[in-house]
């Protein structure tokens, strides 16, 4: 595994985190927007710590505004981790190839975790 690092799902994405930014320091990179001008991604680096960002896409229940999302080192490491946390899981986008040269899939496992599931190919 690369990397475990928090990914938050807010309204007015950019704005909170400039909030953040201004209480931690840090950095704000690899800002993607839709077509709309929301947020699809953005990074606040903090020393080595990465905290993934992006904008809601429609409602999220609360307690599912705060994901992990987790960086792969293979392709078959992706395919074990998907398969044995959406046992008895929920699967909320496919492992599938992205636009942006991954493989990709979100779910939420058994106990209620969110995860976000990476692997750049």
């Amino acid at each position: 595994m690369k990397s475990a690092s928090p990914y938050i799902f807010v309204d007015n994405c950019l704005k909170v985190m400039e909030h953040y930014q201004g209480l931690f320091g840090g950095e704000i990179t690899n800002i993607q927007k839709s077509d709309d001008g929301k947020c699809l991604h953005a990074e606040l680096h903090l020393g080595n710590s990465i905290i993934h960002f992006s904008d809601t896409f429609g409602k999220i229940q609360e307690g599912d505004s705060v994901r992990i999302s987790l960086e792969c080192e293979s392709e078959e490491e992706i395919r074990r981790v998907y398969d044995s946390l959406s046992k008895e899981g929920i699967i909320t986008a496919e492992l599938q190839d992205t636009f942006w040269g991954a493989i990709h899939a979100n779910l939420v496992d058994q106990f209620g975790i969110g995860w976000l599931l990476n692997y750049q190919k």
